[in-house]
């Protein structure tokens, strides 16, 4: 038996411990639950608020324990003695760096150490029954050796372990010797090392497409911004590949495990794309805090609604600028004004009729519009107006000198004529109550648009507007990413009227027993969260993520900011990597969403995804899409080029795809991206169709790869992606710099960049397009 073997065999034994003893932990927490479900018969309140705690309690831990029995295990440090020895409430011990005499000076000039304590690392914390720590949870101060610790400054940590496992079976192990100068020993013999090195072998494994097990390859300067306190605002940047989406999933986590009363059920977690969301959902079940965050593609941020479109980058840029919070103002007011309103109203009063005319209630709507309230709820105050309008209309104030009576004669005025039949139907009718779905409607009348958009839009943007909202259904289908942002800035302009209360039923058993229903905090919560979204209420988050930043528009960041008012905030992105073509404009309305809050600054600088071979041919893009941006270190080498390859004129651009895709899944055991412009997404899902239902293949649009990763990935006409919009370049880098282990680019001889003729390429084969300037 070799090393490895050897190793993956103790490491298996102790992962058997951990789960009989998990095993345990279930049968206890399934005993309290039953042991609550006895106490059904006990009749006091204090009695069934206990109940109802415990049940809550078991519950609560149960549900856990089940959702964190797969790949429990990831990590082990091995560490020397500590400086004062003293142990927490882990029972691990809490100094940082080693005791004075915990590394031995021998003879021939070499030095020696005995390992005194090995922790193992993991999703939850787990006691055996002495209370010695079989595992500890990944959050605990005890755990952060296994993340920061380096060559440079290893603290106490002399090993560090990542262990790789499949439900109750470790599949294998891979050692970092941060303390190489020493000889250490553990039981008298010497610690193996297994493997090239933790970080290197777990950024060599092929990805899946869902990042589930991403917690052992956090680095040190990853786990600072983490593990950073929570206040105000924390700015995190880093190039690709430096782990921008795993820092912002593991500080939801983080922050849920030291303040779990200020966060629990209140992270919103924001991605760009829903593909995102799908790759990253499983992490944070997998971190021990399924069901207290919310992961939110922009597309589903609004409650009822998802977007199922997309808007070529000219709509895009439309609906996404900050025009459009001045334009949608007008159209929430305006269209109460659709064709067809009623222009007169006839009503009875004191025996006669009484009239008020269009010029009149013209007047009456702009002094009713003349606040700020929202649309729906200036419906009381029009009806105010209009019966104001009435009374004087009717000539009543000069037959009523008397003050008292006059106000008796108005009360009664108003009673009369405020129930009529033919008032109601006209309020009805001339203040309807609108939904935002109603107000993008209107606005595919391009007559209509334009003069709500005057001065505002151009007259083209008028007509492409118009036209992409012709799309969407009255039931709310076709919506896209940037119309949920317009829907929300509608609802707030709108507001939903206030409803009846209803009023509860007394239950029978209620007036025989004298008792009311004991509930608990967490049940009235949900009962006010729950009426609130009813209302169409939005909900305040304690705190936000934002991940992929920089690719919010202004609309968008203004439907993110009314989420987090009173919140922190944790914000991540990568200015090179946008694909906004004006990022002025964002920022301002990011800096209002953000407010007045001091920010903490974080920069990324380590590239872990890409090996150097890629990551030199990105960074010449990098220099053309972003001037002086610094790129992200890559840390590794393949020893593989990327490959280059044209279509010849007169070549199928479909055979050539096929072909480049196939020799990729050949060399790689792995995932394969092909990434095509946004124009082409249907057109290549065709080509590849055989390919795609393997699942390990997948086709994607330019705008759709941000943030995702492959092992492998194909970049299709690169001067098609370049040449889609004017931050073409941008989007281009991030194609580039999605894979793992293989790249290759797929040129035609469309393909054109600084208007050089297509086909042209540079030395050593490398299309003209992807030369550093």
């Amino acid at each position: 038996m070799d090393i490895r073997e050897r190793e993956i065999r103790d490491e298996q034994r102790h992962l058997d411990a951990v789960y009989r003893r998990l095993t345990e932990k279930i049968h206890e927490a399934e005993y309290l639950m039953a042991d609550a479900a006895r106490r059904v018969q006990v009749g006091t309140p204090g009695a069934l608020a206990e109940r109802d705690a415990q049940v809550f309690r078991a519950g609560l831990h149960l549900a856990r324990l089940n959702s964190e029995f797969e790949d429990f295990l990831f990590g082990r440090i091995d560490l020397l003695a500590g400086k004062d020895g003293e142990r927490g409430p882990d029972g691990a011990i809490t100094s940082v760096e080693p005791a004075d005499d915990a590394v031995t000076e021998t003879g021939d000039g070499g030095r020696t150490a005995e390992i005194a304590e090995t922790l193992h690392i993991g999703r939850l914390g787990v006691l055996d029954a002495d209370y010695v720590p079989l595992v500890i949870d990944w959050r605990a101060p005890a755990a952060a050796p296994f993340y920061r610790a380096t060559p440079v400054a290893p603290g106490r940590v002399v090993r560090r372990r990542v262990i790789r496992s499949k439900g109750r079976r470790v599949l294998g192990v891979e050692d970092d010797l941060l303390r190489p100068e020493l000889r250490a020993l553990r039981d008298g013999a010497e610690l193996p090392v297994v493997g090239d090195g933790a970080l290197m072998a777990a950024l060599g494994r092929t990805r899946g497409h869902r990042m589930t097990d991403i917690v052992a390859s956090i680095q040190a300067e990853q786990d600072e911004v983490i593990r950073a306190p929570a206040v105000s605002v924390t700015e995190v940047t880093g190039g690709p590949g430096t782990g921008k989406t795993a820092v912002a999933l593991h500080r939801a986590a983080y922050l849920l495990y030291q303040d779990r009363r200020r966060y629990a059920g209140g992270i919103l977690v924001v991605s760009p794309t829903p593909l995102l969301v799908s790759y990253t959902e499983g992490v944070l079940p997998s971190l021990g805090e399924e069901g207290q965050v919310a992961i939110r593609a922009l597309g589903d941020l609004v409650d009822g609604v998802t977007a199922d479109s997309y808007d070529d980058q000219a709509v895009a840029r439309v609906k996404g600028s900050a025009a459009m919070a001045r334009v949608l103002p007008r159209a929430a007011r305006g269209v109460l004004e659709a064709p067809g309103a009623p222009a007169r109203l006839r009503v009875v009063a004191f025996g006669r009729r009484v009239e008020l005319d269009g010029e009149t209630l013209a007047r009456v709507r702009q002094q009713t519009l003349g606040g700020t309230a929202p649309v729906n709820l200036l419906r009381p105050r029009a009806r105010r107006l209009l019966l104001d309008a009435l009374w004087q209309e009717s000539g009543a104030p000069s037959r009523y000198p008397d003050p008292a009576l006059a106000a008796e004669a108005r009360e009664a005025f108003t009673e009369d004529v405020g129930t009529e039949d033919a008032f109601i139907d006209f309020l009805g009718a001339w203040w309807p109550e609108v939904t935002p779905l109603q107000v993008l409607a209107a606005m595919t009348d391009e007559q209509r648009l334009g003069r709500w958009a005057r001065r505002l839009l151009r007259p083209r943007e008028v007509r492409q507007l118009a036209r992409s909202l012709r799309r969407i259904t009255p039931e709310g289908t076709g919506l896209s990413a940037h119309d949920v942002a317009l829907l929300d800035e509608l609802r707030t302009l709108l507001g939903s009227p206030p409803r009846p209360a209803r009023s509860r039923e007394a239950d029978p058993l209620d007036q025989l027993t004298g008792l009311a229903e004991v509930t608990t905090y967490a049940d009235r919560a949900a009962t006010r969260r729950n009426a609130a979204e009813r209302e169409g209420e939005r909900a305040d988050y304690a705190h936000i993520i934002v991940d992929e930043a920089q690719d919010l528009t202004p609309m968008q960041w203004r439907m993110v900011g009314r989420r987090g008012r009173q919140g922190t905030w944790t914000v991540v992105g990568d200015p090179a990597q946008s694909s906004w073509p004006a990022p002025e404009e964002a920022a301002a309305e990011r800096d209002a969403a953000l407010g007045t809050r001091p920010r903490r600054r974080f920069e990324l600088t380590v590239n872990y995804r890409n090996p150097a071979e890629i990551a030199r041919v990105a960074d010449g893009v990098l220099q053309r899409a972003a001037p002086g941006t610094r790129p992200p270190r890559a840390v590794r080498e393949t020893g593989v080029a990327p490959r280059f390859a044209t279509v010849s004129r007169g070549g199928s651009l479909d055979d050539a795809v096929r072909a480049e895709a196939a020799r990729l899944l050949a060399e790689v055991p792995g995932t394969v991206g092909v990434v095509v412009a946004m124009g082409r997404r249907a057109e290549a899902a065709g080509w590849l169709a055989g390919e795609v239902a393997d699942g390990r293949l997948v086709v994607l649009g330019s705008l759709e790869v941000k943030g995702l990763e492959y092992d492998a990935t194909l970049v299709v006409a690169p001067g098609e992606i370049a040449g889609e919009s004017p931050a073409g370049l941008r989007v281009l880098y991030v194609a580039l710099t999605r894979a793992t282990q293989r790249l290759t680019v797929l040129s035609t001889p469309g393909d054109r960049q600084d208007g050089e003729k297509g086909g042209e390429a540079a030395p050593d084969g490398l299309p003209a397009l992807l030369v550093a300037p």
